[in-house]
């Protein structure tokens, strides 16, 4: 049987959620100022107890506009924004956004080679990050297209005491040169800069850049519009009734569209509040859910198994949790379990729901309904977002319940991919319905009634913590290494991080092989790629696997691994 997706099966599990939205055709900083008018003093922003309410989040937003502006940041301009969950980089992604310019999102732990390679991608002229990163970005700055460095300090926004505490218990200060050609945050804040005027944006225009692998395996700029950003969290925030009465935990970083968009957009266009976690801790979040008592929160499951054995939360009130979504990986059924316990132990009813999504399409586009629940499914797809499964690298739907490639289509699909028109045309294509869909690289199928059920990748990628780690990237690092003649990574199962890193290395001369030579790989790859992309374990091979085609057969390796696993330790 073959059911059709424009007939959209699941609209039957949507409950009051309406089939499809009402999405304004503004920017992202109009739909702020819309949310901020109706609600100007409550509270939208709680970074350690320090608050800001909406309309000083408005304040401080045309204020960062004010400066990036006399910088000279405008229309069409990019910012490279590389800062945790914090004031300092939310404000400055809607700063860019009413200027008209672009922000281009990194993780603020990322290399420095990374980020050369980040700020020439995207040609940004200016930059934000923490002062403890300066030494990242002096070092490669005479080598990009950086003119103004923006540095900021975590305990900008901290209260008083907090700030001290925070000090102390850091015990060292950041050494930037009080000569450093650096704009400090503190003082593009506080000068009285001419106002900057909001940039007339179409809605389609972009407005952030994001990275993953796309549908290949080697990192890409996503381009992401105005609109990408608004209908993903309108249609988040929908899902979940978000609306004024509710506290969301920011706990995932802003580099990433689940974090930035479902979690941050979609609470500050909701009239929401949302408490913003810089540090991705199970301690600190722990401590979060009983001090803030958070009404929704998402992560990925290695956060949930965190805190169901997390000895402080066993006599926690978390009856105020009213939704919890697990993305980013795959959701073990034991993890749900106990973490489901913990909850209905300690006074809630919640249960932990898995979605899933990528960042071609900003983030989650689809979810369970929050009161359905059929086991391994990973939702139905949110209003106005399409769904089918394909035979990879084809536009017909395939039956139901037969796998093939995930493909989507809707208002959160990108915009297409930086600079690289080929990769653009092979992710999206038009399909005989003369919608343009997403190929996802992702396997899967559908149930009779529209659920959605994950199975593998197509694309060659590693989760690890939640993290898109891509084995290319890693290679093509090791491959750099005098001593390394082949080289294959691949993921390995982990409890902890859901996969870590394994590399199998040939190496050129047999007689260097060992710990020794593997640790000194492992630290070649740690300065230049961020930790969760580095090898954990390293094992030499006296040849790689190969395919009939001569390729590196990655897939045998990860099989042998898999049947090590079963039978354990010799």
């Amino acid at each position: 049987m073959t059911v059709q997706t424009t007939e959209r099966p699941w609209l039957a599990f949507y409950g009051d959620v309406p089939p499809t939205l009402d999405y304004p055709r503004t920017g992202l900083y109009e739909a702020l100022v819309r949310s901020a008018r109706s609600r100007p003093d409550t509270v939208a922003v709680d970074f350690f107890d320090s608050t800001l309410s909406y309309s000083e989040f408005v304040e401080a937003v045309d204020r960062c506009a004010a400066g990036l502006a006399a910088h000279g940041l405008g229309a069409g301009g990019r910012i490279t924004i590389s800062m945790p969950t914090c004031p300092q980089g939310v404000i400055a992604f809607y700063a860019a956004a009413k200027l008209g310019a672009v922000a281009s999102m990194i993780h603020p732990l990322s290399t420095a080679h990374e980020i050369a390679e980040y700020l020439t991608m995207s040609d940004s002229r200016v930059a934000l990050t923490l002062d403890l990163f300066y030494d990242q970005f002096a070092s490669v700055r005479a080598r990009t297209p950086l003119e103004t460095l923006v540095l900021a300090k975590i305990s900008d926004y901290m209260p008083a005491p907090k700030r001290l505490g925070y000090w102390l218990k850091r015990g060292r200060k950041v050494r930037v040169p009080a000569d450093a050609p650096v704009e400090w945050w503190s003082a593009l804040m506080a000068i009285a800069h001419p106002p900057a005027e909001a940039v007339p944006v179409e809605t389609d225009d972009p407005a952030a850049i994001l990275y993953s692998g796309g549908t290949t395996g080697t990192p890409k700029g996503i381009v992401l519009s105005h609109r990408n950003f608004i209908a993903e969290s309108m249609q988040v925030a929908t899902w979940v009734g978000l609306g004024e009465q509710d506290t969301v935990l920011g706990v995932l970083p802003i580099f990433h569209g689940f974090g930035l968009a479902a979690l941050i957009n979609a609470a500050l266009i909701s009239g929401a509040k949302v408490v913003m976690v810089p540090i991705f801790s199970p301690e600190v979040v722990a401590k979060l859910l009983r001090t803030k008592r958070p009404t929704l929160t998402a992560g990925p499951p290695t956060l949930y198994e965190s805190l169901a054995r997390d000895p402080s939360l066993q006599q926690a009130d978390l009856s105020s949790l009213r939704a919890a979504f697990s993305g980013a990986d795959t959701l073990p059924e034991p993890v749900r379990e106990r973490f489901e316990r913990l909850v209905t132990e300690r006074g809630g009813s919640v249960k932990l729901l898995e979605g899933y999504g990528l960042t071609e399409a900003v983030t989650a586009i689809m979810a369970m309904p929050l009161h359905v629940r059929r086991a391994g499914s990973i939702g139905i797809p949110f209003p106005d977002m399409l769904a089918a499964v394909c035979a990879p690298g084809k536009t017909d739907e395939l039956p139901t319940g037969e796998e093939g490639e995930i493909c989507v289509s809707g208002p959160a699909v990108m915009l297409g991919y930086l600079d690289n028109p080929d990769a653009t045309a092979e992710a999206l294509v038009r399909h005989s319905d003369d919608r343009v869909w997403l190929h996802t690289g992702d396997i899967g199928k559908m149930d009779e009634d529209g659920f959605f059920y994950f199975t593998s990748r197509l694309k060659r990628m590693i989760k690890s913590s939640g993290f898109n780690v891509y084995p290319a990237q890693v290679e093509a690092v090791l491959y750099r290494h005098p001593d390394v003649a082949e080289v294959c990574v691949i993921g390995v199962p982990d409890e902890a991080q859901g996969e870590r890193v394994k590399a199998f290395v040939v190496a050129n001369d047999p007689s260097r092989e060992g710990p020794e030579l593997a640790d000194e790989l492992i630290r070649h790859c740690r300065e230049q790629l961020i930790k969760w992309s580095c090898p954990r374990d390293v094992e030499f091979l006296s040849e790689l696997p190969k395919t009939r085609l001569g390729k590196v057969d990655y897939s045998a390796l990860a099989a042998r691994e898999s049947r090590r696993l079963e039978v354990g330790p010799a």
